[in-house]
Parts: structure tokens; sequence; C-alpha cells
């Protein structure tokens, strides 16, 4: 599936923020090797070699459009086009930072514990993912699906993006290499413009799949039915804006 990263970019400050958030409790003064897994249009890895220094990152993505920004960003900085499921670095790293990307690999469990052995001691495997399946804006994408001409192609719930492990399995998981493991949920809570600003938010990202699945035949009817859900799943605030409430998962493991 192929990624926009303009519309990716519509809520850049928005998507930013998980990001910096995450930075801000990597526990590392410096680094020589130091890795923006998924990291997309740049913007995160941006944050990265602001703290760190552009030559000492590398971004990986799999998305063309995505690293074709990313370069224009950063044209000082390595980008890589890799699949994360099988991408593995050459040398041992100081830092995999790993910002709303993970939750589209069903394994991406088994995927973070391999990357664990791929670190230095002392190295820092940081992770954010949307832990919101079960919001409104996703289980809206699920009703619609279902509900019109298109529905075929949702049946069995085949697009459903799983819902993450628990905070639990992780810490498990990871403990065993590890030193340490901070885990920990965000709820963010968007001051949004109107219920199609957060129509257009999720088509840079969840809705995606949907629309592509819905066909270019269906995409106005699609949209109008998931509309109108979000519009009533989201009342207007006192001055007419949506508040869209986003929680997000964190993890940060140092490698023992």
């Amino acid at each position: 599936m192929a990624w926009s990263a303009q519309q990716y970019l519509k809520f850049e400050t928005e998507r930013t923020r998980p990001a910096s958030d995450l930075l801000a409790q990597v526990p590392l003064e410096r680094l020589t090797a130091g890795y923006d897994l998924g990291c997309g249009p740049g913007n995160s890895t941006e944050l990265l070699a602001e703290r760190y220094g552009v030559n000492v990152i590398t971004g990986v993505d799999s998305d063309a459009d995505m690293l074709e920004k990313a370069r224009l960003r950063l044209p000082n900085t390595e980008f890589q086009k890799a699949d994360l499921a099988t991408w593995r670095p050459k040398q041992k790293a100081d830092l995999f930072y790993a910002n709303a990307v993970f939750q589209w690999l069903p394994d991406h469990l088994d995927i973070l514990v391999s990357l664990m052995d791929h670190l230095k001691p002392g190295g820092v495997l940081a992770v954010q993912m949307p832990d919101n399946m079960g919001e409104p804006t996703h289980v809206a994408m699920q009703e619609t699906g279902a509900a019109g001409p298109w529905k075929a192609a949702f049946e069995g719930n085949r697009l459903r993006r799983p819902n993450l492990p628990s905070p639990l399995t992780y810490f498990e998981r990871l403990s065993p290499k590890s030193a340490r493991v901070d885990i920990w949920h965000t709820i963010y809570n968007h001051p949004m413009r109107n219920a199609e600003a957060i129509v257009e938010w999720v088509k840079g990202t969840g809705l995606r799949p949907y629309l592509e699945a819905a066909g270019e035949e269906n995409r106005a009817a699609f949209l109008a039915d998931y509309l109108q859900r979000i519009d009533a799943a989201y009342p207007p605030t006192a001055d007419g804006q949506r508040l869209l409430r986003f929680p997000r998962l964190f993890v940060v493991a140092v490698k023992a």
C-alpha cells in the first residue's frame, strides 16, 4: 500500500508531538549509530538529527514517497528503503527509534525482540504506537465497511489492525534482554476544527487501506458514510471544535 507524505503532514505538529515525547525519554547523551525506523517524511528524523547530529542518524522506510520527502528535508542524512519485517543493521546500533510504525506489523513483538540483539550494551530501543483500535475513528471504519455496496471487500474484518498486546506482554518479552524497560500510555486530546478535519487526519494513516479496498468508484460514498459517523461520535465543543482522543503506547528498553 502506498502512503501520501502530503496527506500525512497536514497534521505535522500533532503527529510530531508524540515523537518528541518519545525522544525525551531516550537516556542517551550521544551516539554514533542511530536509526529512525519507519521514518516517514522525516519529521521524526529531524528531531533525532537536531539532538545527535545529521551524520549519525539513518532513516529507514518502505515507502518511496515518504523517503523522497525525507531526503528533501534532510539532504545530509542517510535514508534507506527497506521492509522493517526483515531489515537489520550491518553493525550494532546505539539506538532504534520507531514512531508510529510497528503497529502495522502483526509480528512486531518478535521483530522488537530481535532488534534488541542488534543493540550495543546500553543501547536503546524506543517505540511509540497508536493504541486506538477501540476509538470511534476506528470503530467507524469497521461500521462503514460493513454498511455499503463495498462490504464484500471487508468481510471477516480482514483490514482491521489487531489490537496491541498488553503492556505486560511487551515487558515480559523485552525484559530478558534489557537492563530496564519503561512502558506507559499517553492519551492526547487534539482539538480539531470540525468532523471533516478528523477524517482528513485518518485519511493519512488508518483510513487509507479502507479507501483503497472500497475502490475509486465508491470512495466518495464511503467517505460520506464515514463522516456522518464521525460527526455523531465527536460532538462539538463550546467553540464548535471536536476533541480527538488519541491513546498511544510508549516502550523504552535499555539493552543489558
